[in-house]
C-alpha cells in the first residue's frame, strides 16, 4: 500500500483545523477566525502558524494544545505550533462565514475595514437580534477583551459586539 499523497494529508490537516473551535467563541473555528496563517508539511512533521487575536490572548495556549492534540491524533509524530505576530491579526481576517456565525450566535460582527471601524468604536452597529442601527455602546470591554457591550433601543436587547481590531 502506498502512502497518501502529500496534498491529501494537507487537505486533511486543514479540515481538522477547521473543526477546532475557538475557546471563547465556540461557533467559530480557528480557520473561521483567520488565525491559522499557514501549514507546512514534511513527512510526519507538521508546523502550524497561528496569529492570535491579540498578543496577550489568554486562549492562545488552549488553541495551540488543541492543534497539537488533533494533529497527533492524525498520526503526525512531530507537531510544532508557531505564534505569528507580524502581520498582526485583525477582524478583517474573519471569513464571511464567521461573520454570519457571529450574528447567529448573537454577537454583532465588526465592520470593515477594521482600521476605520476602530477609530469609531462608539458608532452604532447593527443589532444581531433585529438588525436595527439604533444601538448604543454601553461598555468598551465585554466578557473578553475582544468584545464590547451594546444595547439595542429598538428591540431593547443587550448584546455583545466583536471589537474591531
Amino acid at each position: 500500500m502506498t502512502a497518501p499523497a502529500r496534498d491529501t494529508n494537507l487537505d486533511r490537516i486543514w479540515e481538522v483545523l477547521n473543526e477546532i473551535q475557538d475557546p471563547e467563541i465556540p461557533v467559530l473555528s480557528l480557520v473561521d477566525l483567520g488565525i491559522v496563517r499557514g501549514v507546512d508539511l514534511e513527512g510526519d512533521s507538521v508546523t502550524v502558524r497561528l496569529a492570535p487575536t491579540f498578543a496577550g490572548c489568554p486562549a492562545l495556549h488552549v488553541m495551540q494544545q488543541a492543534v497539537r492534540d488533533r494533529l497527533h491524533g492524525l498520526g503526525f509524530t512531530d507537531v510544532k505550533v508557531e505564534t505569528v505576530l507580524d502581520p498582526p491579526w485583525t477582524t478583517d481576517d474573519l471569513s464571511p462565514a464567521a461573520r454570519e456565525k457571529l450574528r447567529g450566535f448573537g454577537l454583532a460582527p465588526p465592520r470593515r475595514p477594521a482600521a476605520e471601524a476602530a477609530l469609531r468604536l462608539e458608532d452604532p452597529v447593527a443589532c444581531p437580534h433585529c438588525g436595527s442601527l439604533e444601538t448604543d455602546l454601553k461598555n468598551a470591554f465585554g466578557s473578553t477583551a475582544c468584545r464590547t457591550i451594546r444595547y439595542c433601543r429598538s428591540c431593547q436587547q443587550p448584546f455583545e459586539g466583536f471589537k474591531p481590531i
